[in-house]
Protein backbone atom coordinates (compact mmCIF):
# COMPACT_ATOMS: atom_id res chain seq x y z
CA UNK A 1 0.00 0.00 0.00
CA UNK A 2 2.39 2.74 -1.16
CA UNK A 3 1.26 6.27 -0.19
CA UNK A 4 -0.39 8.53 -2.74
CA UNK A 5 1.22 11.82 -3.76
CA UNK A 6 -0.39 13.91 -0.98
CA UNK A 7 0.44 11.40 1.72
CA UNK A 8 3.90 10.92 0.21
CA UNK A 9 4.60 14.66 0.56
CA UNK A 10 3.41 14.68 4.17
CA UNK A 11 5.42 11.60 5.17
CA UNK A 12 8.54 12.89 3.45
CA UNK A 13 8.50 16.00 5.64
CA UNK A 14 7.98 14.24 8.97
CA UNK A 15 10.86 14.09 11.43
CA UNK A 16 9.57 10.72 12.65
CA UNK A 17 10.96 7.67 10.81
CA UNK A 18 8.08 5.92 8.98
CA UNK A 19 8.06 2.53 7.24
CA UNK A 20 5.17 0.98 5.28
CA UNK A 21 5.21 -2.82 5.29
CA UNK A 22 3.14 -5.05 2.96
CA UNK A 23 1.19 -8.14 4.16
CA UNK A 24 4.07 -10.35 2.97
CA UNK A 25 6.39 -8.30 5.24
CA UNK A 26 8.24 -6.55 2.45
CA UNK A 27 8.99 -2.84 2.62
CA UNK A 28 7.01 -0.65 0.19
CA UNK A 29 8.15 2.77 1.44
CA UNK A 30 10.41 4.52 3.96
CA UNK A 31 10.52 8.27 4.42
CA UNK A 32 13.75 10.37 4.47
CA UNK A 33 13.85 10.36 8.28
CA UNK A 34 13.88 6.55 8.21
CA UNK A 35 16.52 6.55 5.47
CA UNK A 36 18.78 8.65 7.70
CA UNK A 37 18.10 6.61 10.84
CA UNK A 38 18.51 3.19 9.21
CA UNK A 39 21.32 4.22 6.83
CA UNK A 40 19.57 2.92 3.70
CA UNK A 41 17.70 4.42 0.75
CA UNK A 42 14.05 3.85 -0.12
CA UNK A 43 14.95 2.66 -3.63
CA UNK A 44 17.47 0.16 -2.35
CA UNK A 45 15.17 -1.42 0.22
CA UNK A 46 11.95 -1.25 -1.81
CA UNK A 47 10.43 -4.74 -2.09
CA UNK A 48 12.95 -6.28 0.32
CA UNK A 49 11.94 -8.24 3.43
CA UNK A 50 11.75 -6.14 6.60
CA UNK A 51 14.35 -8.43 8.21
CA UNK A 52 16.88 -7.26 5.59
CA UNK A 53 16.52 -3.78 7.04
CA UNK A 54 16.98 -4.57 10.73
CA UNK A 55 16.47 -7.28 13.31
CA UNK A 56 16.26 -7.48 17.10
CA UNK A 57 16.86 -10.13 19.74
CA UNK A 58 13.21 -11.18 19.76
CA UNK A 59 11.69 -12.67 16.62
CA UNK A 60 10.49 -9.56 14.77
CA UNK A 61 8.67 -11.55 12.09
CA UNK A 62 6.45 -13.36 14.62
CA UNK A 63 5.32 -10.11 16.23
CA UNK A 64 4.66 -8.43 12.87
CA UNK A 65 2.69 -11.41 11.56
CA UNK A 66 0.60 -11.41 14.75
CA UNK A 67 -0.13 -7.72 14.20
CA UNK A 68 -1.29 -8.45 10.62
CA UNK A 69 -3.32 -11.58 11.39
CA UNK A 70 -5.00 -10.19 14.52
CA UNK A 71 -5.07 -6.56 13.36
CA UNK A 72 -3.59 -5.48 16.71
CA UNK A 73 -1.22 -2.55 17.22
CA UNK A 74 1.69 -2.76 19.64
CA UNK A 75 4.52 -0.60 20.95
CA UNK A 76 8.02 -1.48 22.14
CA UNK A 77 10.24 0.72 24.33
CA UNK A 78 14.04 1.09 24.29
CA UNK A 79 14.56 -1.71 21.80
CA UNK A 80 18.00 -2.33 20.31
CA UNK A 81 17.85 -2.86 16.54
CA UNK A 82 20.79 -4.26 14.58
CA UNK A 83 20.98 -2.69 11.13
CA UNK A 84 22.16 -4.40 7.96
CA UNK A 85 25.50 -2.58 8.38
CA UNK A 86 25.97 -4.23 11.78
CA UNK A 87 25.47 -0.96 13.67
CA UNK A 88 23.08 -0.92 16.62
CA UNK A 89 20.50 1.76 17.44
CA UNK A 90 18.11 2.12 20.37
CA UNK A 91 14.55 3.12 19.50
CA UNK A 92 10.97 3.22 20.62
CA UNK A 93 8.76 1.87 17.86
CA UNK A 94 5.04 1.50 17.26
CA UNK A 95 3.40 -0.90 14.82
CA UNK A 96 -0.07 0.03 13.55
CA UNK A 97 -2.11 -2.26 11.24
CA UNK A 98 -3.95 -0.52 8.37
CA UNK A 99 -6.93 -2.44 6.97
CA UNK A 100 -7.86 -1.83 3.34
CA UNK A 101 -10.56 -4.25 2.19
CA UNK A 102 -9.25 -7.73 2.85
CA UNK A 103 -5.67 -6.53 2.95
CA UNK A 104 -3.76 -5.56 6.11
CA UNK A 105 -0.55 -3.58 5.89
CA UNK A 106 1.57 -2.11 8.67
CA UNK A 107 2.84 1.35 9.51
CA UNK A 108 5.99 1.28 11.68
CA UNK A 109 7.04 4.49 13.48
CA UNK A 110 10.57 4.66 14.88
CA UNK A 111 11.74 7.17 17.49
CA UNK A 112 15.55 7.16 17.96
CA UNK A 113 16.69 7.26 21.58
CA UNK A 114 20.49 6.93 21.39
CA UNK A 115 21.19 10.66 21.58
CA UNK A 116 18.66 11.22 24.39
CA UNK A 117 19.98 8.25 26.36
CA UNK A 118 23.57 9.40 25.91
CA UNK A 119 22.77 12.96 27.00
CA UNK A 120 20.91 11.62 30.03
CA UNK A 121 23.80 9.29 30.88
CA UNK A 122 26.38 12.07 30.50
CA UNK A 123 24.38 14.47 32.64
CA UNK A 124 24.16 11.74 35.27
CA UNK A 125 27.95 11.24 35.14
CA UNK A 126 28.59 14.97 35.45
CA UNK A 127 26.10 15.33 38.31
CA UNK A 128 27.59 12.34 40.12
CA UNK A 129 31.10 13.76 39.72
CA UNK A 130 30.02 17.17 41.04
CA UNK A 131 28.22 15.61 44.01
CA UNK A 132 31.18 13.42 44.91
CA UNK A 133 33.56 16.39 44.68
CA UNK A 134 31.30 18.44 46.96
CA UNK A 135 31.18 15.54 49.43
CA UNK A 136 34.97 15.15 49.35
CA UNK A 137 35.49 18.88 49.93
CA UNK A 138 33.24 18.69 52.98
CA UNK A 139 35.07 15.62 54.30
CA UNK A 140 38.44 17.27 53.64
CA UNK A 141 37.45 20.28 55.73
CA UNK A 142 36.24 18.12 58.61
CA UNK A 143 39.27 15.79 58.51
CA UNK A 144 42.18 18.15 57.84
CA UNK A 145 41.43 20.56 60.71
CA UNK A 146 41.62 17.94 63.49
CA UNK A 147 44.54 16.26 61.70
CA UNK A 148 46.47 19.53 61.96
CA UNK A 149 45.75 19.72 65.68
CA UNK A 150 46.69 16.05 66.15
CA UNK A 151 49.99 16.51 64.33
CA UNK A 152 50.83 19.68 66.25
CA UNK A 153 50.07 18.01 69.58
CA UNK A 154 52.31 15.07 68.66
CA UNK A 155 55.17 17.43 67.82
CA UNK A 156 54.79 19.27 71.15
CA UNK A 157 54.64 15.97 72.99
CA UNK A 158 57.81 14.77 71.29
CA UNK A 159 59.68 17.85 72.59
CA UNK A 160 58.62 17.05 76.17
CA UNK A 161 59.62 13.39 76.09
CA UNK A 162 63.02 12.70 77.58
CA UNK A 163 63.11 9.06 76.52
CA UNK A 164 64.18 8.93 72.84
CA UNK A 165 62.50 5.52 72.44
CA UNK A 166 59.10 7.12 72.98
CA UNK A 167 59.70 9.36 69.97
CA UNK A 168 58.91 6.34 67.78
CA UNK A 169 55.28 6.59 68.88
CA UNK A 170 54.98 10.32 68.23
CA UNK A 171 56.67 9.84 64.85
CA UNK A 172 54.02 7.25 63.97
CA UNK A 173 51.27 9.74 64.89
CA UNK A 174 52.87 12.47 62.74
CA UNK A 175 53.50 10.15 59.77
CA UNK A 176 49.97 8.75 59.82
CA UNK A 177 48.48 12.25 60.07
CA UNK A 178 50.56 13.28 57.03
CA UNK A 179 49.46 10.16 55.15
CA UNK A 180 45.78 10.90 55.80
CA UNK A 181 46.22 14.52 54.75
CA UNK A 182 47.92 13.42 51.51
CA UNK A 183 45.13 10.94 50.85
CA UNK A 184 42.50 13.65 51.25
CA UNK A 185 44.50 15.97 48.97
CA UNK A 186 44.72 13.23 46.34
CA UNK A 187 40.96 12.63 46.52
CA UNK A 188 40.38 16.34 45.91
CA UNK A 189 42.21 16.04 42.59
CA UNK A 190 44.37 18.77 41.02
CA UNK A 191 45.15 21.55 43.49
CA UNK A 192 45.18 24.33 40.92
CA UNK A 193 43.04 25.44 38.03
CA UNK A 194 44.28 24.18 34.65
CA UNK A 195 46.76 26.46 32.90
CA UNK A 196 45.30 26.12 29.43
CA UNK A 197 47.28 26.65 26.27
CA UNK A 198 47.27 25.20 22.77
CA UNK A 199 48.31 21.57 23.17
CA UNK A 200 48.89 18.85 20.58
CA UNK A 201 46.85 15.90 21.82
CA UNK A 202 49.14 13.42 20.04
CA UNK A 203 52.21 14.76 21.85
CA UNK A 204 50.35 14.15 25.10
CA UNK A 205 49.43 10.60 24.05
CA UNK A 206 52.97 9.83 22.89
CA UNK A 207 54.32 10.91 26.28
CA UNK A 208 51.79 8.65 28.02
CA UNK A 209 52.61 5.76 25.66
CA UNK A 210 56.33 6.05 26.39
CA UNK A 211 55.73 6.02 30.16
CA UNK A 212 53.41 3.00 30.04
CA UNK A 213 55.66 1.02 27.67
CA UNK A 214 58.64 1.69 29.97
CA UNK A 215 56.65 0.47 32.98
CA UNK A 216 55.30 -2.61 31.17
CA UNK A 217 58.82 -3.80 30.24
CA UNK A 218 57.78 -5.13 26.84
CA UNK A 219 54.79 -7.32 27.71
CA UNK A 220 52.24 -4.77 26.46
CA UNK A 221 51.60 -3.97 22.79
CA UNK A 222 50.37 -0.41 22.11
CA UNK A 223 48.73 0.23 18.71
CA UNK A 224 48.33 3.85 17.57
CA UNK A 225 45.47 4.91 15.31
CA UNK A 226 45.75 8.70 15.15
CA UNK A 227 43.88 11.28 13.09
CA UNK A 228 46.62 13.81 12.26
CA UNK A 229 44.08 16.43 11.15
CA UNK A 230 42.86 17.09 14.72
CA UNK A 231 43.77 20.68 15.71
CA UNK A 232 45.36 21.61 19.03
CA UNK A 233 43.19 21.46 22.12
CA UNK A 234 43.09 24.27 24.67
CA UNK A 235 44.26 22.47 27.78
CA UNK A 236 46.74 22.00 30.57
CA UNK A 237 49.35 19.62 29.14
CA UNK A 238 50.49 18.18 32.49
CA UNK A 239 46.95 17.59 33.74
CA UNK A 240 45.94 15.93 30.45
CA UNK A 241 48.99 13.66 30.66
CA UNK A 242 47.89 12.70 34.18
CA UNK A 243 44.32 11.95 33.04
CA UNK A 244 45.34 9.78 30.06
CA UNK A 245 48.06 8.09 32.12
CA UNK A 246 45.56 7.12 34.83
CA UNK A 247 43.29 5.45 32.25
CA UNK A 248 46.21 3.76 30.44
CA UNK A 249 47.63 2.42 33.70
CA UNK A 250 44.25 0.94 34.54
CA UNK A 251 44.35 -0.99 31.26
CA UNK A 252 48.00 -1.96 31.76
CA UNK A 253 47.40 -3.30 35.28
CA UNK A 254 44.26 -5.19 34.26
CA UNK A 255 46.14 -6.88 31.40
CA UNK A 256 49.08 -7.75 33.63
CA UNK A 257 46.85 -9.21 36.33
CA UNK A 258 44.61 -11.14 33.91
CA UNK A 259 46.18 -11.39 30.41
CA UNK A 260 43.99 -12.51 27.47
CA UNK A 261 43.98 -16.22 26.67
CA UNK A 262 44.13 -15.57 22.92
CA UNK A 263 46.70 -13.10 21.66
CA UNK A 264 49.02 -10.74 23.47
CA UNK A 265 47.99 -7.94 25.86
CA UNK A 266 47.09 -4.98 23.63
CA UNK A 267 46.01 -1.39 24.10
CA UNK A 268 44.76 0.70 21.18
CA UNK A 269 45.14 4.50 21.24
CA UNK A 270 42.69 6.05 18.76
CA UNK A 271 41.90 9.71 18.06
CA UNK A 272 39.03 11.13 16.04
CA UNK A 273 37.27 14.48 15.65
CA UNK A 274 33.50 14.67 16.21
CA UNK A 275 31.31 17.39 14.72
CA UNK A 276 28.20 18.90 16.33
CA UNK A 277 28.72 16.79 19.45
CA UNK A 278 26.88 17.18 22.75
CA UNK A 279 28.61 16.81 26.11
CA UNK A 280 26.10 16.97 28.93
CA UNK A 281 23.74 19.82 28.06
CA UNK A 282 26.27 21.71 25.86
CA UNK A 283 26.64 21.27 22.13
CA UNK A 284 30.07 21.81 20.57
CA UNK A 285 30.92 22.37 16.93
CA UNK A 286 34.05 20.23 17.15
CA UNK A 287 35.23 17.75 19.79
CA UNK A 288 38.37 15.65 20.09
CA UNK A 289 37.65 12.02 20.98
CA UNK A 290 40.40 9.77 22.35
CA UNK A 291 39.63 6.06 22.72
CA UNK A 292 41.77 3.84 24.94
CA UNK A 293 40.82 0.22 24.17
CA UNK A 294 42.22 -2.93 25.77
CA UNK A 295 41.57 -6.66 25.34
CA UNK A 296 41.64 -7.40 29.06
CA UNK A 297 39.07 -9.18 31.25
CA UNK A 298 36.65 -6.24 31.33
CA UNK A 299 35.11 -4.37 34.24
CA UNK A 300 32.74 -6.34 36.50
CA UNK A 301 29.14 -5.40 35.77
CA UNK A 302 28.43 -4.35 39.35
CA UNK A 303 31.26 -1.77 39.20
CA UNK A 304 30.60 -0.20 35.80
CA UNK A 305 28.16 2.41 37.08
CA UNK A 306 30.50 3.58 39.86
CA UNK A 307 34.04 3.32 38.47
CA UNK A 308 34.44 7.13 38.34
CA UNK A 309 33.59 7.56 42.02
CA UNK A 310 36.45 7.96 44.52
CA UNK A 311 37.67 4.86 46.39
CA UNK A 312 35.99 2.44 43.92
CA UNK A 313 38.42 -0.11 42.48
CA UNK A 314 38.21 -3.54 40.91
CA UNK A 315 41.69 -4.48 42.18
CA UNK A 316 42.66 -5.41 45.72
CA UNK A 317 45.74 -3.15 45.52
CA UNK A 318 43.94 -0.29 43.75
CA UNK A 319 43.35 3.06 45.44
CA UNK A 320 40.18 3.77 43.45
CA UNK A 321 41.32 7.34 42.76
CA UNK A 322 42.83 7.15 39.26
CA UNK A 323 39.62 7.28 37.22
CA UNK A 324 37.99 9.77 39.59
CA UNK A 325 40.94 12.15 39.16
CA UNK A 326 40.94 11.63 35.38
CA UNK A 327 37.23 12.43 35.20
CA UNK A 328 37.76 15.53 37.35
CA UNK A 329 40.55 16.76 35.03
CA UNK A 330 38.37 16.25 31.95
CA UNK A 331 35.51 18.10 33.67
CA UNK A 332 37.87 21.07 34.22
CA UNK A 333 38.41 21.02 30.44
CA UNK A 334 34.62 20.92 29.82
CA UNK A 335 35.04 17.31 28.74
CA UNK A 336 33.93 13.88 29.86
CA UNK A 337 35.05 10.25 30.06
CA UNK A 338 32.70 7.41 29.11
CA UNK A 339 33.27 3.68 29.37
CA UNK A 340 31.81 0.54 27.88
CA UNK A 341 33.16 -2.86 28.78
CA UNK A 342 32.70 -6.54 28.18
CA UNK A 343 35.15 -9.45 28.54
CA UNK A 344 37.90 -9.00 25.97
CA UNK A 345 37.01 -5.40 25.10
CA UNK A 346 37.08 -2.38 27.41
CA UNK A 347 36.86 1.05 25.82
CA UNK A 348 37.33 4.38 27.57
CA UNK A 349 36.35 7.37 25.43
CA UNK A 350 37.67 10.79 26.49
CA UNK A 351 35.99 13.83 24.93
CA UNK A 352 37.59 17.29 24.92
CA UNK A 353 35.87 20.24 23.18
CA UNK A 354 37.86 22.01 20.47
CA UNK A 355 35.29 24.82 20.20
CA UNK A 356 33.20 26.91 22.57
CA UNK A 357 29.75 25.59 23.52
CA UNK A 358 26.83 26.73 21.36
Amino acid sequence: MPPNNIHHHILDNLKTAILLVEPNLTVSYINPAAESLLAVSDQRIHGEAITRLFHEQEDTLVKLLDAINNCEAYTKRETVLTLRSGAEITVDYAVTPVLEGQRTSLIIELQPLDRLLRISREEGLLSSQQNSQALIRGIAHEVKNPLGGLRGAAQLLARELSDARLHDYTNIIIEEADRLRNLVDTMLGPHKAPEKQNTNIHEVLERVRQLVEAESDGYLQVIRDYDPSIPDVLGDREQLIQAFLNVMRNAQQALKQDPPEDGEPTVILRTRSMRQFTIGSHRYRLVCRVDIVDNGPGIPEDLRASIFLPMVSGRAQGSGLGLSIAQSILNHHNGLIECKSEPGHTEFSLFIPLEQAS
